[in-house]
This record gives structure tokens, C-alpha cells and sequence, in this order.
């Protein structure tokens, strides 16, 4: 049986995280994990992560504030353990029912078969006029 590849284990990520399938997800990460997501002060869904718990947690709390609308993956980047995906997102903030429409990339570190590396960068100012009343 061939190992998975890097771009393979992160990809297995968002079918699970549409399905509800939190617990799944962070299965996939590794005990200890460098997460990033840079975002405005007072947004909800963005804790301190630093373990496969700690994401599910994320996973939870983004389940509860954001709906997810349309997840558009258009490049898979791989060298060695480091995967890149670059695509686009829209998702609804259900506080205020306004749309996140962002391009993102995702860096994404995969040791021994696990996640240890998620940084997810987007536009942090579609995201804060989404969620905060003007």
C-alpha cells in the first residue's frame, strides 16, 4: 500500500469539515500544530490553536458563526511536506447574514501523515465587514 502524499492528507480536510465531521478533521493533525489565521480583534471563530484539540475547537466555533457557501480550490501546490492551496471561499457570517467572498491560500505542513503546520491567509477586511455592524 503506497503512503499518502502530503497534498493528499490536507485534501481529505474539507470533505470532512462539509460533512460536520469535526472530530474527523482534527484527527488529521498532529499533537502539536503551527496555526495561523491573521484576522480583526473580536472575531469569534479564531482561538488560540495550538493542537489537534485546539482545531477542533476552531472547526467547532467556525461551524457555529460562519455558514459555508461555495468553496472553489483551483491550484495544489507540493514540495516535500509542504502543500499550498490557493482557491476562493464564500461564506456567511450568521450574526449579520452578510457574505465572506475572499481568495485564500492555505499553507499546510504534513509530518508522519499529519497536519503540523495550517496558516490560512484571506482578505481580513471582507471578513470584518461581514461580521461587525457598521
Amino acid at each position: 500500500m503506497t503512503a499518502e502524499s502530503p497534498a493528499q492528507t490536507v485534501q481529505r480536510l474539507f470533505p470532512l469539515l462539509a460533512e460536520g465531521k469535526t472530530a474527523e478533521a482534527a484527527a488529521l493533525f498532529a499533537d502539536s500544530v503551527s496555526f495561523s489565521i491573521p484576522h480583526p480583534p473580536g472575531i469569534p471563530w479564531v482561538p488560540v490553536v495550538d493542537s489537534s484539540e485546539g482545531m477542533q475547537t476552531f472547526f467547532e466555533l467556525l461551524r457555529t458563526h460562519v455558514q459555508p457557501k461555495e468553496f472553489d480550490l483551483q491550484h495544489v501546490i507540493s514540495e516535500g511536506d509542504d502543500v499550498v492551496l490557493i482557491g476562493r471561499m464564500v461564506s456567511e457570517v450568521k450574526k449579520t447574514g452578510r457574505n465572506i467572498d475572499t481568495a485564500f491560500a492555505l499553507h499546510a505542513t504534513v509530518r508522519g501523515g499529519q497536519i503540523t503546520r495550517y496558516h490560512l491567509y484571506e482578505d481580513t477586511y471582507a471578513v470584518g465587514k461581514a461580521y461587525f455592524d457598521d
